[in-house]
């Protein structure tokens, strides 16, 4: 794996001040009163010192939405912008909601941390429900270049939700639910040769390919189950003709029997660590 200044990201990563802003904004919150005082526990300056699930009083975290409950799937140079948004509900009403993702066994320690996605403003964007409920929207990036740092870091992300209720309760929830973190996989076909006879032999080829993070490069994925799919003129839909592995390389091939003009494509299904892809689907013209 590529050494790309880890230390400096993981560094950059954990320098969470954001994680302070609850404190500091129930300094303003309506009727904090002394409870702005406790509000402490809910100040880090790092996952390190987010510590475990914490709370004061009855506000509730009722939901969480990542990237609008997709994937988010990181290619190897464009950033990934999604939004994370957290519902909460406290009988005073929502002052405000907090999110990032992070990636490791746990914020006990800074051991615990690989990897974290952290918003660039200081509060989240709320939106009122009603008079006890508001949905709070952060913006995160996974970026090639700094947060998505290498392989390793695909598959399953924590997502550290917390609220502060307008009288000064919080609520902390250190792994709230999962979100998924994907390499980006990409897929051809191509359908030969064309036209071709009725009853003849069709040879379906292409290459089922996924971003290497650590190499900032796609590279073929080998020996991965792929669907050949094939839409005849005129039909709605696609079906599943046959299953196909690719091998170590990630290329694919196979061969069926031309009966009708259409359609063909193949179908990939992902994996927990890389995204699904569908190929541009290749005409052919049978005679």
């Amino acid at each position: 794996m590529r050494i790309r200044a880890t230390a400096a990201a993981l560094s950059g990563a954990l320098a969470i001040s954001a994680l302070a802003i609850p404190a500091a904004q129930a300094a303003d919150a309506p009727g904090a009163g002394a409870a702005k005082a406790q509000l402490t526990p809910f100040a880090a300056q790092s996952p390190a010192v987010a510590g475990a699930d914490d709370a004061q009083g009855d506000t509730k975290i009722t939901n969480v939405t990542v990237n609008g409950g997709k994937d988010i799937v990181v290619g190897t140079s464009l950033k990934k912008t999604y939004t994370v948004s957290v519902t909460a509900t406290d009988p005073a009403g929502i002052y405000d909601g907090y999110a990032f993702l992070w990636h490791g066994t746990d914020l006990d320690s800074k051991t615990g941390v690989d990897g974290a996605m952290t918003p660039s403003t200081d509060h989240g964007s709320c939106k009122q429900v009603n008079a006890t409920t508001s949905t709070c929207s952060v913006t995160l990036v996974a970026d090639p270049a700094s947060t998505i740092y290498g392989n390793l870091l695909a598959g399953r992300w924590h997502v550290y939700a917390a609220a502060v209720g307008k009288d000064g309760d919080y609520t902390i929830k250190d792994t709230y639910k999962s979100g998924w973190v994907k390499r980006a996989s990409k897929l051809t076909t191509n359908a030969g040769p064309e036209p071709v006879k009725t009853g003849a032999t069709l040879t379906v080829t292409g290459a089922l390919t996924r971003a290497n993070w650590d190499t900032d490069t796609y590279g073929g994925y080998g020996n991965q189950s792929v669907q050949l799919q094939f839409r005849k003129q005129g039909a709605s839909s696609y079906s599943t003709v046959k299953t196909v592995t690719s091998d170590s390389r990630g290329n694919l091939k196979t061969t069926v029997k031309a009966s009708a003009d259409g359609y063909w494509r193949y179908v990939f299904a992902g994996t927990p660590t890389s995204s699904v892809a569908t190929a541009t689907s290749d005409y052919v013209d049978v005679q």
